[in-house]
């Protein structure tokens, strides 16, 4: 344990798993399957001690051991540092998961354990997005500032491509469940995921049967001549509607349902896949077209740096899966189970 407030590498250890404390159906797993490696079992399946808080600064390492292991595995290496600086290594940030194909198992019968799939995806959003995207602009303060300064913490995340879209729900959904299984009377929430194209329509267009925009529209602009979202208005001149790049997430005004920025800002993912046929294949009953093959997924909303016509609502576009821009971000759906009698 730590000793007069220094932080040893013990601490970030496993956390121990209290034997007196275990089921039957624990200490059974434990004796049989513990020592085979298998990610299902109690000894793999140990929680990381998020308590202890891991010191980043390198002038805080609270000890040569600490400093080894951090320098060694998460910093770049001296030669690729400059001015004294030793700076993260985002390629070195992953996270693996592991996630059942239900649909593919439901069409195809076999054996469950043929349709367990494993994933490794970079953690990190592709800073360099804003550089990258565009020749001959000067965008080095969004490379430098986008992802570190504070003044961005309530920006929509950019630079992101769709499998680390997808593998922040998987994540976000276990860190949720996890915390619910602590509970007195434990509860499990539906998962966290990517809308569905036609899930995403339905939500932009806020209840507005035939509109044009979430606003309704048919202009960009409210009676009293002010933008409605932000986009490209007019010709080299980004900043009219009062952003020259994104903006908070919260800016303008929601649709009918709530929702801020359903039109501009940033275009965000869906778990759909592009087709020009998908109209006509898709099933009527909650349509939505998944095709592993098919690498082009579809985006919707337009963003900051998009013409109107990209932000209408029923507008298509796309990108390709293990691409990471500047304009695009992705928001996170749950199927809705209901409320109970008192209607919560």
């Amino acid at each position: 344990m730590s000793s007069e407030g220094n932080i040893v590498l013990e601490d970030y250890q496993f956390m121990d798993i209290d034997s007196s404390k275990m089921s039957p159906y624990q200490k059974y797993m434990m004796k049989t399957y513990g020592s085979l490696g298998d990610i299902n079992s109690p000894t793999q399946g140990k929680m990381l001690n998020w308590k202890e808080k891991i010191v980043w600064n390198v002038n805080e390492f609270p000890s040569e051991e600490y400093a080894e292991v951090m320098i060694d595995s998460i910093l770049m290496p001296i030669e690729d540092s400059f001015e004294g600086r030793r700076m993260v290594n985002p390629a070195k940030l992953k996270f693996k998961y592991s996630w059942l194909d239900q649909e593919l198992a439901a069409r195809n019968q076999g054996n469950r354990r043929d349709y367990i799939k494993t994933e490794v995806v970079s953690v990190y959003p592709d800073t360099t997005v804003w550089i990258k995207d565009y020749n001959y602009s000067y965008n080095d303060p969004m490379h430098q500032d986008y992802f570190y300064h504070q003044a961005y913490n309530d920006y929509p995340v950019v630079g992101v491509s769709w499998m680390q879209a997808k593998a922040f729900c998987l994540w976000r959904t276990k860190k949720k469940n996890d915390y619910l299984s602590t509970k007195k009377n434990p509860t499990q929430i539906p998962q966290f995921r990517l809308a569905t194209e036609a899930e995403w329509e339905y939500a932009s267009r806020g209840g507005l049967e035939n509109a044009t925009y979430p606003w309704g529209g048919p202009y960009t602009t409210n009676d009293r001549g002010c933008f409605l979202a932000n986009f490209k208005p007019a010709r080299g001149n980004y900043a009219v509607d009062g952003a020259l790049y994104t903006m908070e997430a919260k800016s303008f005004f929601p649709n009918d349902f709530g929702l801020y920025n359903m039109a501009g800002n940033v275009s965000e993912w869906t778990n759909t896949a592009y087709s020009e046929a998908s109209y006509y294949i898709g099933s009527t009953m909650n349509p939505n077209v998944e095709i592993d093959k098919n690498k082009r997924k579809v985006i919707r909303g337009g963003s900051w740096k998009d013409v109107a016509y990209f932000l209408e609502v029923s507008t298509r576009d796309y990108e390709y899966a293990d691409s990471a821009r500047s304009y695009i971000g992705f928001r996170t759906v749950q199927d809705f189970l209901g409320t109970n009698i008192n209607g919560k």
